[in-house]
């Protein structure tokens, strides 16, 4: 399958604080396809990844969380780290965008955490998600299914449970976008 992403603009949401491989392995792969990649946060000019056990790089913001819509992207990027996800469910926009992405079926891939911003959107009615189990009792009080599995693939969301999937995120994640775009040019 021909995993060209040129013309697809996707969104990667992050605050200071998110697990930075999170970040850069899906980013990596992802420019490897032609994608118009855009990171969106609540932070002003950069955020600070996190690395290990401390504070990693700094990243530069291209967008203000607050000055976009869902619809300027194809689909979206949810990394984990607590901190990050802290912010981000703190911002009124972060509802805004992830819910436009649920509503209007588009990609989204979350992992760790970042699952966590899927349940915050409160739109999970019947949907099944792999999550930390710590989110499982928030999952399913938004009418999600929490999946043990290390991956889920349920319709346009892809989740992954932690960073130990993170090969098999990155994978699914090109698949699942690359699917998108294929019918996305066909309509």
């Amino acid at each position: 399958m021909d995993q060209r992403l040129d013309g697809c603009t996707i969104a990667i949401m992050v605050a200071s604080g998110f697990e930075e491989t999170e970040l850069t392995e899906p980013q990596r792969a992802l420019l490897k396809t032609g994608a118009t990649l855009k990171t969106i946060s609540p932070d002003q000019g950069l955020a600070n990844g996190w690395h290990g056990k401390g504070w990693g790089h700094f990243f530069p913001i291209d967008l203000a969380i607050g000055e976009v819509l869902g619809a300027d992207f194809d689909m979206l990027v949810l990394p984990g780290g607590e901190r990050s996800i802290t912010k981000l469910k703190a911002n009124p926009h972060t509802k805004r965008i992830v819910g436009h992405f649920l509503d209007a079926g588009k990609p989204i891939a979350a992992i760790d955490q970042g699952v966590g911003l899927l349940a915050h959107a409160r739109k999970l009615k019947g949907r099944s998600l792999s999550a930390p189990v710590a989110l499982q009792e928030v999952i399913e009080a938004e009418g999600g299914r929490w999946v043990e599995d290390p991956l889920t693939l349920d319709g346009p969301v892809l989740t992954a449970r932690d960073a130990e999937s993170l090969p098999a995120f990155v994978e699914q994640l090109l698949k699942l976008f690359a699917e998108a775009n294929q019918l996305k040019k066909a309509a």
